[in-house]
């Protein structure tokens, strides 16, 4: 998966959104999420060493309010954001690049996957062909027919399990599932059941 952030630049960009106001850690990751489209949120793990670091060069403070801990950029902090609102358009024009690199590696995703599908359906249903075109005898037609049916309903049980699966693993990593990649994926199903439908019926 592309990266959304390049190395460093997420130090600065927390530095750019604290230099909007003071901010909570778990505010902090709702913004990044926000303002990179659902595309990236990091873990805490990710953000509360970050901070730590930039306590420690003088970037930001730190207080405790009740069970938050709020962080605050310094005068240190805000000279370097200044100095470097360049690089921060840089940023800003990376993370647009970024969220559309994402949301096509995951369209391919999903077209190889169908194009995959509609290999193993059109594979079934010649072979389903092949065998009729043969004249078996009915019992030994039907067998073979139940195999096959079993045997396809493994591939697409299959095919279904690991669509979920990356969908999921990417949500999970911060990922927008959009309504256009949504609905991509819903035409080339369609797609795909009107194939088997033409191939089971002999063209």
């Amino acid at each position: 998966m592309t990266p959304v952030f390049s190395h460093g630049d997420l130090r600065l960009y927390l530095l750019n959104l604290l230099d909007e106001g003071p901010r909570h850690g778990y505010d902090i990751i709702h913004a990044l999420s926000d303002r990179t489209g659902g595309t990236y949120t990091p873990s805490a793990g990710t953000i509360y060493p970050r901070l730590a670091k930039l306590e420690e060069e003088g970037m930001v403070t730190k207080t405790v309010d009740g069970r938050k801990t709020i962080y605050e950029i310094t005068d240190a902090g805000r000279a370097e954001v200044a100095s470097r609102a360049a690089d921060l358009e840089g940023i800003e024009a990376g993370l647009a690049d970024s969220v559309r690199l994402i949301a096509d590696e995951v369209r391919a995703g999903v077209r190889e996957a169908m194009k995959s599908l509609r290999a193993d359906l059109a594979a079934a249903a010649q072979a389903d062909r092949t065998h009729t075109t043969q004249a078996p005898p009915a019992d030994d037609a039907r067998t073979r027919s139940r195999e096959e049916l079993h045997r396809l309903e493994t591939v697409v049980n299959g095919f279904r399990g690991q669509v979920r699966t990356d969908i999921r693993t990417y949500v999970a990593r911060g990922g927008e599932l959009t309504a256009s990649i949504v609905d991509d994926v819903a035409t080339r199903l369609d797609e795909a059941a009107r194939e088997l439908t033409r191939a089971l019926r002999g063209g």
